[in-house]
């Protein structure tokens, strides 16, 4: 495990998933933590455990898609631990399982507004900071279907599409100034959002949620879907001072979805 000890980790959708699977982690590595969700008991539920273990943290309830409250939980945060070394952007929804042309607009317009517009706010207030320190690291979560053509998830993947796209634009951009941004792009894994998914694929095909998570896993070469941890090790490890060379990239941790 990398040593975090006094970095201060920034991390959006911190409630429930990888989000709050990564604050665990990073808290026992020794990291000061700025939290945010929505979801204001999850959060709470989430801060009081890492609290009692002796974790530093700063729990905020907050939209990523509401600009004001973001550029404040980044202020308050600065404030009170004095900088802020890692970002991870990883507040995001999923979609219904639709043909592009049924997808509901509204549908589309929210799914873009938290998964690319709230990504967008994030790094519109962590880069300053971190370009007055002169360092920093920033992931952002994308999905493998930011990678691919994902069959009745274009909403979805536009919007992590987008996400790469702005990785890739703000390492460029930030490259000589000590900051490092990539993204992470896991395929299926045992989250909330892929059980929503399961359960919207079982009630359209009239089948148990079991037998939709075996069709779920039929899609990944490796025949199962991922272990959260395996995609929270490996933003831990994207993040970490000893991986300073890499930036602008974005890692499929995907059993093999984006190798065929």
């Amino acid at each position: 495990m990398a040593d975090f000890e006094g970095k201060v980790v920034q991390i959006t959708g911190a409630a429930s998933g990888f989000g709050a699977m990564a604050a665990a982690e990073f808290g026992r590595a020794g990291a000061k933590l700025m939290l945010s969700d929505v979801n204001e008991g999850g959060l709470k539920e989430v801060a009081a455990q890492l609290e009692a273990q002796g974790v530093e943290v700063l729990a905020e309830v907050l939209s990523v898609a509401d600009d004001a409250a973001m550029a404040a939980h980044v202020a308050a945060g600065v404030e009170r631990f004095g900088r802020l070394d890692i970002a991870l952007n990883n507040a995001g929804i999923g979609g219904g399982m639709h043909r592009l042309q049924d997808v509901p607009l509204e549908d589309y317009d929210r799914i873009m507004e938290i998964n690319a517009k709230g990504v967008f706010i994030g790094m519109r207030h962590q880069l300053p900071v971190m370009l007055k320190q002169g360092s920093g690291s920033i992931l952002n979560t994308a999905s493998a279907a930011g990678l691919v053509g994902s069959g009745q998830l274009s909403a979805y993947a536009a919007s992590k599409h987008a996400v790469i796209g702005m990785t890739k634009a703000a390492a460029d951009e930030v490259a000589r100034k000590g900051i490092r941004v990539n993204a992470i792009c896991p395929s299926f894994a045992s989250t909330p959002m892929v059980e929503v998914m399961g359960d919207t694929m079982g009630e359209r095909h009239g089948i148990s949620r079991d037998a939709a998570y075996e069709v779920i896993a039929s899609r990944v070469p490796m025949r199962r879907v991922a272990d959260p941890m395996e995609v929270v090790q490996a933003m831990l490890w994207i993040v970490a001072d000893e991986n300073s060379f890499m930036t602008g990239q974005s890692i499929s941790i995907d059993g093999g979805l984006t190798a065929v």
